[in-house]
């Protein structure tokens, strides 16, 4: 560790008195480049990758400190996630996205008790927005439940206002990631009188034959999709094969990237997906990343990918951690931060539509404030729509809040289960 002399934080505009400069900020990256995920898994990591490499290369790092990024494939395996978690933790690691619902359950525990933030970005253990019992787990800006009640609530607007006798089928991942939704709906079906059906579909999600002939012959009218990887890709062909109207067919955000509408061409017209970011580079930052990091040659991938909805997603995600860590380094006065340091700087997340501009986004996600009592963010997403013929995803609505009453309840009952099986008792963060 080399001593520096006073450092200022330009990002943070705050002046580090006395403090030694680490030798670097180390953000691991669980990833899948290979098997049944890795159309999904590689463009979220080039995403997470090169915004961080941007980073390095036109900013020197954060706080004049770079920023060592420690890439592990999982294989969307979880026993190979923890054995990551594991192998990386000791090396100082500030944050974890592991990219995966079944690892992020079991890095709960682990995590808590190890002090190392864990940063769910709209995936994972949906009551892990209750920050009062879960101290470490983060899913801001949004979780699964928030996204099931935004579905409903666009459905139910469609619908002209009333659900009750329609017929939903949720079409989902046989994982924990999949199973996720289920008690929402049904605590939302029992709310607007709708029917639900559940299909499940076993991984990795190549064989659905069963499940479309159900759909085929029921003919519901909408199919929710909980789907990652080529499961995707298999649900949309299957559509399209029983000419199944795409316009009612809605993935969740893990649901509704090019990657999962190209295979079925024309038939993918009409699909769509809640988002809680926009697709696209039509945004400064952008220019930025072709200049030092696409045209340098220092990308993650061959470029192919940049300004898809899951390149757009890892980015987003690596926004996320350089503000926490910009956050931590203002709160605590230093450059060298520890992991309940940068836990600090999350829970003091504000990037509002100011910041977004600054960092070059501006308008490309909704305004996030993370506190002590909620790590969940602000639980809005908006419908995007497939057209197969200009390749493009398309914002229908604007960014909508879920049902906070239905959502937030089920969150505190959830929540104080847990914190009751574990002898946790909640945080006062009055």
């Amino acid at each position: 560790m080399k001593l520096a002399k006073l450092t200022t934080l330009a990002a943070a505009g705050v002046l580090l008195a006395g403090s030694a400069i680490a030798d670097s900020l180390v953000v691991p990256l669980f990833s899948y480049r290979t098997g049944a995920y890795a159309p999904n898994g590689i463009p979220f990591a080039d995403g997470y990758t090169d915004y961080l490499t941007l980073l390095n290369e036109r900013d020197g790092g954060i706080g004049g400190v770079p920023i060592r990024m420690i890439e592990c494939e999982t294989g969307y395996n979880t026993e190979k996630g923890v054995e990551c978690y594991e192998s990386t933790k000791g090396e100082g690691a500030l944050v974890y996205h592991p990219l995966s619902t079944g690892v992020t359950y079991q890095l709960i525990p682990k995590a808590s008790a190890d002090g190392i933030p864990i940063h769910s970005m709209g995936y994972g253990r949906t009551s892990a927005a209750n920050g009062k019992v879960f101290e470490w787990i983060f899913n801001y800006p949004g979780t699964y439940w928030d996204a099931a009640s935004i579905i409903v609530k666009y459905i139910k607007e469609e619908e002209g206002g009333d659900l009750n006798g329609k017929n939903i089928t949720l079409l989902y991942h046989n994982s924990a990631y999949g199973k996720e939704p289920i008690r929402t709906l049904e605590e939302l079906s029992k709310k607007h009188g709708y029917n639900l059906t559940l299909l499940a579909v076993d991984h990795p999600g190549q064989e659905q034959k069963s499940q479309w002939l159900q759909i085929r012959r029921e003919r519901p009218d909408y199919v929710l999709m909980w789907g990652w990887g080529v499961m995707n890709q298999v649900a949309i062909q299957e559509a399209a094969n029983i000419r199944y109207p795409m316009d009612k067919f809605i993935g969740v955000w893990w649901s509704g990237s090019e990657n999962d509408v190209g295979p079925a061409g024309a038939g993918a017209t009409g699909y769509k997906s809640i988002a809680f970011h926009a697709p696209g580079t039509d945004f400064p930052m952008f220019d930025d990343m072709k200049k030092h990091v696409l045209d340098a040659g220092k990308a993650a991938g061959d470029g192919s990918h940049v300004g898809e909805v899951l390149y757009n997603r890892g980015m987003y995600a690596a926004v996320a951690v350089a503000e926490g860590i910009r956050n931590a380094q203002k709160i605590h006065g230093v450059a060298e931060i520890t992991p309940a340091m940068m836990r600090d700087g999350m829970e003091a997340t504000v990037i509002d539509a100011a910041r977004m501009a600054e960092i070059g986004l501006p308008d490309f996600a909704p305004e996030v404030r993370v506190t002590c009592e909620n790590h969940g963010g602000p639980g809005v997403g908006a419908i995007q729509q497939w057209d197969a013929a200009t390749k493009t995803w398309t914002l229908l609505t604007g960014f909508m809040e879920a049902d906070r009453e239905v959502v937030d309840g089920l969150i505190a009952e959830d929540s104080a289960a847990y914190a009751a099986e574990n002898n946790i008792t909640p945080r006062d963060c009055n």
